[in-house]
């Protein structure tokens, strides 16, 4: 029997800005987490490092998330919400401006993993307040539209954060993401509404509880391979565009404009699919996403067909999180109802042990047997999470039966 108590009735007037307000946060960390896909180049020429080595600064970050996202939840679950996401836009604002101020590639990637702090909670307590605004039918759609800033950030964040820094430097990005701070800070304050309800604490063996749920650490499991998946290729994704497939860094920048937009599509897309059966839904994304990755080791060389794998490779990218997400919210709300937003947190700290093996993997990849091979080697991690996707709607059949 689902638990439903951790839902809140709200209003739509008063659920809708708390909403856009989620998402202009999102847009902001969302822009500083993926804007070094598009400026590896420019920083790795500027730091006199490799590719392979700037290329840490989204794993890097990544495992900042993955580390500090549980346990930040975990330390901060009596905060008031509304209190704490402030709180992380002024961590997010002093990271990014530490970056801003780094003359060493040491110093960026901690700025970077500083940063990287604030993004995990933020996530994690985002998906939870998202779930509570709306009623039950409607939480994947609620979560989607929060992680429409994620999406719009590659769409017009990621672009415009490249264009700069290639004309103006890296550091000019890093400090135009700090201003998206200040706004988000903002627009928090201004519109999530001061009683919203708060979690309750969870204890410690609560949290435990999680880490011995079988179909919790399934879900995390999914979460790493199918969304981790994408990043084999996506992390050096610019390189593949200028040395595979020939273009120039300047249309690298349209080229991310129409990926991002890809993105913002699958996402919205994906949140109407998982509302009913999240499973099933992300089964069959999982599966076509397999397909198009390695169908872009073969298109990548080619310009036209190239850009029609790379635009399909966006729409499926993050066409899975809103699924995964309330895949996680609804399975602790079952098992671990006291510890709803510590699952999310896992959740998020799953998506980014992902993004930091996909980066690690495509590094390995391209420092030996080439960067063209990078698509068809995350189509195979994302295969893996098809199989445990499969594997847990058999669980969850299971239980419903019994």
């Amino acid at each position: 029997m689902q638990v439903t108590s951790h839902i809140v009735t709200q209003s739509k007037k008063g659920g809708t800005p708390a909403l856009i307000a989620l998402a202009v946060s999102a847009f902001g960390i969302g822009t500083t987490e993926f804007v070094p896909v598009g400026l590896l180049s420019t920083i790795s020429n500027d730091l006199s490092i490799s590719i392979t080595m700037a290329g840490l600064l989204i794993s890097g970050y990544a495992i900042g998330v993955a580390f500090g996202a549980p346990i930040l939840t975990a330390l901060t679950n009596k905060m008031s919400r509304k209190t704490l996401l402030m709180a992380l836009m002024v961590i997010f604002i002093a990271g990014n401006s530490a970056a801003a101020l780094s003359s060493t590639f040491s110093m960026l990637l901690i700025a970077r993993i500083i940063t990287a702090f604030s993004h995990g909670v933020f996530f994690s307590i985002g998906s939870t307040i998202a779930a509570d605004l709306v009623p039950e039918n409607k939480r994947a759609s609620a979560i989607a539209f929060m992680f429409t800033g994620l999406t719009v950030a590659t769409v017009t964040g990621v672009p415009l954060g490249t264009f700069i820094g290639q004309a103006f430097g890296w550091r000019a990005t890093s400090w135009g993401v700090a201003l998206l701070g200040i706004i988000g800070i903002f627009a928090s304050a201004v519109l999530v509404p001061k009683n919203i309800k708060d979690a309750p604490p969870s204890s410690f063996s609560d949290q435990i509880k999680i880490l011995k749920n079988g179909p919790l650490l399934l879900a995390f499991a999914i979460t790493a391979l199918g969304y981790g998946g994408t990043f084999v290729a996506f992390t050096y994704l610019t390189p593949i565009l200028q040395d595979i497939t020939g273009f120039s860094s300047k249309a690298v920048s349209t080229i991310l404009f129409g990926y991002g937009l890809a993105v913002a599509i699958g996402n919205t897309t994906g949140g109407k699919a998982a509302n009913k059966n999240p499973l099933i839904a992300l089964f069959w994304m999982f599966l076509i996403q397999s397909i198009i990755l390695i169908t872009l080791t073969f298109t990548a060389p080619f310009k036209i067909a190239g850009l029609l794998t790379i635009f399909l490779m966006g729409l499926l990218a993050f066409m899975n999180v809103p699924g995964l997400q309330i895949l996680v919210v609804n399975l602790a709300e079952k098992y671990v109802p006291s510890a709803v937003n510590v699952a999310s947190a896992l959740n998020i700290a799953a998506f980014n042990v992902g993004i930091a093996i996909g980066a690690f993997v495509g590094g390995i990849i391209v420092d030996s047997i080439g960067i063209q091979h990078t698509p068809w080697i995350g189509g195979l991690m994302v295969i893996g999470a098809v199989v445990l996707t499969a594997w847990s709607s058999v669980i969850e059949k299971k239980s419903s039966i019994s």
